[in-house]
Parts: C-alpha cells; sequence; structure tokens
C-alpha cells in the first residue's frame, strides 16, 4: 500500500500520524526456521544487502509461533541511533548489488548502523490482517514486533489525532515528513491511496551568489547561479563577511524565466571578477564566472546533503533587505511560508503537502462555466516542481539521467536534449517537462485504455513509426495487458504518471487511447467525429462544419464536447451510454456525418476517397472502430506548430480561434485559467440512440 501526496489536517480524531522515514520500502517475509528475506516495494530482494537485519529477524524469529509478513522501512541510523537520511544508507555501499562490507563510515562506531522499522503486519500464519482496519492492525503489530529485544527491530512511532508536535519535531530535526493515515483504512496491496497521505517538508532561506555559469543549448543569459553562505567566526556569536571565507552551498539553473534571466545577468556583469570568492573553488560542469559577493537570493530546497549541498534548490527571486555578510547556514531548517504550522492555536488547520495543481490553478475567472471547475485530479505544485527542477538539470547535463517521481519511484530517461520541433527549439525535455504539467487533466483521459505509440526518435523532422505492442523491456510501474481474447497483442495501458513520462521517453509525442477500455474492449465509452480539412481549406471554415454537427446533436438531446486536434483539425467527442458496442456508436456518428454533408455539400463530406473530397472539410466517422484512435485531450501532437489537443467551450467555437493559439507552451498556462474542460465529456449523459432513427426520418 502507497502513500499519496496531499493535504492533511495536522488535528482530526479520524487520522493517525507517524515519522516519514527517509529509507528503503520493505516488506519482510519471517519464518521460524524457515527463510527470512526483505523484498523491495518493487519485488526486488533486498536480503542480501542487509545481512545484520536479517540476522536480527532470523534470530527473533525463533520466538515465533506461526510465520509472518510485515510491513516497513529500511533506515541507517547515526550515532545516538536515530534514524537518519537515505544518503547516509547510500553511503553505507550495501546497496551495491551482492555488498556484504561493514555499513558503517571508517572510523564511526556505533552499535548499530542500519535498522527495520515496522508499520504494518499483512499476515500471521493463515490471518490475514489486510481487511482490518489500521488501527487492529496497529495492535496487532504491538503485539507481535513490540518487542523484538534488538534495536535493529523497531515498531515505528504513531500518535492519535493530534499531530502537531509530532510535525514540529519533523522540522526541528530535518525529517522528510510526515505520514497521515486514517485510523479505520484497510490494507489494499500495491495500491496508492489518499488513505494515507504524505506531508512533505520545504525548506527555505537565503544564500549569498557568488557567481554563475554559463548556458547550454537554447538557454540564455547564464546556466545557473552559484550560492554561498558565510561561517560565524571563531568565538563570536557575529558573522565576518572576510575575503574567501564564503563556504560553496551549491548552484541552482532552476526558478527562471526568460525576464528574470536578463534581469539578473545585468545585475550580475558589473560585479564580476576574476577571483574566486569561495574558500575553496567549486568543480562546476560549465565555464564559471566569479563576482564580488553582493547579491542575496532567497532559494526553497528540499534539504542540505551530508557534504553541505543543496538539494533539489530552486530560486525564488533577490533580496534587497538582507546584507550578504549575514548570510549563514540556519541552524533551524525553516518551513517553507506557505506551510508554517503554529502550535499556539488549537483550531484544526491544514498543511500543504502536495496537492499537484497546475502552477495558477488557483486564479478564479468569473466567467468560468461552472461545470467545468474540475480540479479534484490536480497535482502537486510542491512535487511537480521538484519534478521539472530534475528534469532541467538532467538536460541541461547533456547525460542520462534516473528521474524521482514523485510516489518514490524512479525512471530512466536520456536525450532530454535533443530537439525535436527544430521552429520553436524545443526539445524532448520540453515535451516530458509539458507532460508534467498537464499530467493531472491527461491521466484521466487515458485512465485503463490500451494506447497505440507513433514514437519520433529523432524529433518530428525525422522518421516516425507505430508501435501496437508494448517493449519487452518495459519497466516496473508501466502498465502491460493484452486487451480481450480477440487481441493477442500485449499492449501498455494508461494511467499513471510514469507510463506517461515512459512514453515520452520512448520518442511517442502524442498519446493514442482506444475508445474503450483494457477491461471491456468491444464497448466504446465514447466516439468521435475527426474533421478534417483539404489542404486549402481555412480553420474557419472546420469552425463551421462543428458548429453544424453541434446543431444536429442537439436536436437529439445530445452532447458534444469539441477540441482541436492539435494538427490541422478537429475532434468532437460524443459520450456513450455504458455497455455500447463500437458498431452502435459508429452507425451513429455516420448517421451525424452523413446529414451534415448532404445539407453543406460545398463545405463538408465523408469521401473516403481523397481526390473526389475537393477544398472541403472531410468529416471522419470511420475511426470509430476497436483499435482505432485519436490524440486524446492535451495530448501533444507532432505538428509544425508544436500544437496540442486542446478542450473547447463552443461558445469559442462560435467566437472564432485560432488552432496555432494551443501549443506545449500555451495550454498549461489555459489549464490553470478555464479549467478541466474535457472533464465534461466524463461527466455527461451517454446519448440516447434509439433517438437515431427518428432524426434520420425528420433530416
Amino acid at each position: 500500500m502507497l502513500a499519496s501526496l496531499g493535504d492533511a489536517p495536522l488535528e482530526d480524531p479520524r487520522l493517525v500520524y507517524e515519522p516519514k522515514y527517509d529509507g528503503i520500502r520493505a516488506i519482510a517475509e519471517v519464518d521460524r526456521g524457515g527463510p527470512v528475506r526483505l523484498w523491495s516495494r518493487l519485488g526486488n530482494e533486498k536480503s542480501g544487502q542487509f545481512p545484520a537485519i536479517i540476522d536480527a529477524l532470523r534470530s527473533w524469529a525463533r520466538r515465533l509461533k506461526a510465520p509472518l509478513v510485515l510491513d516497513g522501512e529500511i533506515v541507517a541510523l547515526d550515532e545516538k541511533g536515530e534514524p537518519a537520511g537515505f544518503q547516509q544508507l547510500q553511503r553505507g555501499r550495501r546497496l551495491q548489488k551482492g555488498g556484504r562490507e561493514p555499513f558503517c563510515e571508517k572510523g564511526s562506531r556505533p552499535p548499530f548502523s542500519v535498522a527495520f522499522i515496522a508499520f504494518d503486519v499483512l499476515r500471521e500464519g493463515r490471518t490475514d490482517f489486510r481487511n482490518r482496519p489500521l488501527l487492529e492492525r496497529r495492535q496487532a503489530l504491538e503485539r507481535i514486533f513490540g518487542r523484538t529485544g534488538s534495536p535493529l527491530l523497531r515498531v515505528s512511532e504513531m500518535v492519535r489525532a493530534d499531530g502537531r508536535a509530532l510535525y514540529q519535531r519533523a522540522l526541528e530535526r530535518g525529517w522528510e515528513g510526515v505520514i497521515a493515515k486514517h485510523a479505520d483504512s484497510r490494507y489494499r496491496s500495491g495500491k496508492r491511496t489518499p488513505d494515507w497521505r504524505k506531508l512533505k517538508i520545504l525548506h527555505e532561506q537565503e544564500f549569498v551568489v557568488g557567481g554563475w555559469t554559463e548556458p547550454r543549448d537554447t538557454r540564455s543569459h547564464f546556466g545557473a547561479l552559484l550560492l554561498g553562505v558565510y561561517e560565524k567566526a571563531a568565538g563570536s556569536g557575529a558573522t565576518t563577511a572576510v575575503k574567501n571565507a564564503l563556504v560553496y552551498a551549491g548552484h541552482t539553473g532552476t526558478g527562471f524565466d526568460e525576464r528574470e534571466l536578463g534581469r539578473l545577468m545585468k545585475l550580475l556583469e558589473p560585479l564580476e571578477t576574476k577571483e574566486c570568492p569561495f574558500g575553496e573553488r567549486p568543480r562546476t560542469n560549465e565555464k564559471a564566472h566569479w563576482v564580488r559577493p553582493k547579491l542575496v537570493a532567497q532559494v526553497k530546497f528540499t534539504e542540505w546533503t551530508a557534504d553541505a549541498r543543496l538539494r533539489h534548490p530552486v530560486y525564488l527571486g533577490l533580496r534587497d533587505d538582507k546584507k550578504p555578510g549575514e548570510v549563514v547556514r540556519e541552524p533551524e531548517m525553516r518551513l517553507h511560508a506557505t506551510t508554517k504550522v503554529r502550535l499556539d492555536r488549537a483550531e484544526p488547520r491544514r498543511v500543504q503537502g502536495s496537492a499537484f495543481r497546475v502552477q495558477g490553478s488557483r486564479v478564479r475567472n468569473q466567467n468560468r462555466e461552472p461545470e467545468t471547475r474540475n480540479f479534484e485530479q490536480q497535482a502537486p505544485i510542491d512535487d511537480q516542481s521538484a519534478l521539472m527542477d530534475q528534469l532541467r538539470e538532467i538536460e541541461s547535463s547533456r547525460r542520462d539521467g534516473v528521474l524521482l517521481l514523485p510516489d518514490g519511484d524512479r525512471l530512466n530517461v536520456s536525450n532530454l536534449h535533443k530537439v525535436f520541433w527544430p521552429k520553436q527549439k524545443l526539445t524532448k525535455g520540453d515535451l516530458m517537462r509539458y507532460y508534467v504539467q498537464v499530467a493531472p487533466f491527461i491521466l484521466p483521459a487515458v485512465d485503463g485504455r490500451p494506447l497505440v505509440m507513433k514514437r519520433f526518435p529523432n524529433g518530428i523532422a525525422g522518421k516516425a513509426f507505430y508501435q501496437q505492442r508494448a517493449p519487452d523491456e518495459a519497466p516496473e510501474g508501466v502498465r502491460v495487458e493484452v486487451a480481450g481474447d480477440r487481441d493477442p497483442v500485449s499492449r501498455i495501458v494508461g494511467g499513471t504518471l510514469k507510463t506517461l513520462l515512459y512514453m515520452t521517453q520512448l520518442a511517442a509525442i502524442s498519446q493514442d487511447p482506444w475508445f474503450s477500455r483494457v477491461t471491456s474492449p468491444e464497448s466504446a465509452d465514447h466516439v468521435a467525429l475527426d474533421l478534417d480539412p483539404m489542404p486549402e481549406v481555412s480553420f474557419a471554415r472546420v469552425l463551421d462544419v462543428a458548429r453544424w454537427i453541434r446543431d444536429e446533436l442537439e436536436s437529439m438531446g445530445a452532447t458534444g464536447v469539441p477540441k482541436t486536434s492539435g494538427a490541422d483539425g478537429l475532434h468532437i467527442y460524443i459520450p456513450l451510454p455504458a455497455g455500447t458496442p463500437y458498431d452502435a456508436g459508429r452507425l451513429f456518428c455516420q448517421i451525424i456525418a452523413t446529414v451534415v454533408a448532404h445539407k453543406h455539400s460545398k463545405v463538408a463530406t465523408i469521401e473516403r476517397a481523397v481526390d473526389a473530397r475537393g477544398d472541403r472539410v472531410y468529416i471522419d466517422y470511420l475511426q470509430n472502430i476497436p483499435g482505432k484512435t485519436l490524440a486524446t485531450a492535451y495530448s501533444a501532437r507532432a505538428s509544425a506548430y508544436a500544437g496540442a489537443s486542446t478542450p473547447l467551450r463552443w461558445r469559442e467555437v462560435d467566437h472564432g480561434v485560432k488552432r496555432e493559439q494551443f501549443t506545449i507552451e500555451t495550454v498549461p498556462a489555459r489549464i490553470s485559467e478555464v479549467g478541466d474542460l474535457w472533464a465534461a465529456l466524463r461527466k455527461a449523459n451517454g446519448v440516447d440512440l434509439s433517438r437515431a432513427a427518428r432524426y434520420v426520418q425528420d433530416a
């Protein structure tokens, strides 16, 4: 069972609170006289990497009367025996395959260095606890595992109803965060659920700017700012900014827009000097330019690493109210302003965890249509920002990288600097960042649906090819299934961020799902009319045809939801009643298309032969057969203008729009303004197909 990233109150009688341990999630299988094993949540055995824990479990297992399955975390311990961060666990070198070197660093002699902290029991003998409430499972865990006699085997801390003090300790001790769990939640193996929610901590402080690095690729002005803090003068509470007293803390190349890059460059250039201001000259990937330490930047970050470097720093802005000589590493980590907790107030409050919101999605628009205010699928802004930052860093390095996803999973990515749209100089990395931004809206559109890939390994100017079958080496966490007995092909099935980004890594620019789900491949959830203009036909003519189709649908009491195709045309989707076979939906579309083409024969046509269409808009109803696809809402397209398939309001169709205004660069901001217009398709009632016969007679 996996935790979701989300908000939660710190006071709630329905919740319990636990520390968010920064280690390796592990399932422990323990049997008296039998095998004792540790498994990662992806099914990889970790037993050989942590023999001390295995030995402790095996010794304790002699008391057991029945085999056990426990859920918990493998954590590193500091010299006081307290859980430490993931970086210390990495430094222990037991993560190396088959590694059995002593975990402790040279010269360190703590009594132990790793521990298994259990927080749930799944099975005891033949008793399956997973369908029992969390508090009942907790009682069983404390009975079974509460007194192991080993400091390497522990039960997680838990508090009920009031997590404020625990959260405060998380701030003071630099923990990764806190987990809030519903007290009556059942354990759902392998599922991510809001019953468990992660409340992550974000830190923020000032840093002195000591230089900048040269930009790469299409980046202008500079690549990253080089940051530092001053150390306190020995024997004094004051801070003295003396020559070479600035300590390098890391660099940040994220958080800037084009305007801010230019503004900062104008401030940096007059300060340039040949002398490095840092006590030790830092190594940089690109050529460094040094400046006199006169500027102070506000930066947010996830944590300090063990070697005193910033992890995931993001530039927020310059400070003109802080003297550079006053900037030191703050001894107490401060929470970001939007997530501060006050313990002197008793009323319930919510802590911002990760609501994965698209930038600006809280902006109200009085003209927004009520039925489109659907933000329940939005993504957590903190995780979105961190993911975008990772992608930028990997792209700027021009090397392969590993992307850490919000749920703790990982994805290998490569060639992010490769240009996919030459005219706009947009890269594969730009495409990935676009999909991160629109993921909360595109994922519901492809959830549970088989996907067809059209791959562009060298961008839109290169050769493309279709791929129906899922790659044999699809990573763990990417859903691959066979869609029914009639289709023996193993296909990628949409619905997760990892799947979306994995397909992007494979250079599949668009997301092209079936109209049916993998669980019911013969039944279409909706049908679509694809308006495809001939080369000389204007988009205004396409909008005319769309309006005529809407009028026909309204005469039948049917709903049509329009969107740009992201290329030259426009799509109109029509929801169907549950269980509607493809044939029935296709026949309905054929009737609508035929009537419109008959009434407006000079503008619209259903002629399949290209030579017979003339300068008209082709109304294609033949996409509505099993296995056929159209690019879904919010999908990027391999069009010359880097288009994105964008849902429209009908009043926009009436007033007129230009297809080129909807691109992967503009659509995220549009979603922030108008919300998820595509939610209307999921909420609408299916068309009454029985009215089709009467419609034909009337037409």
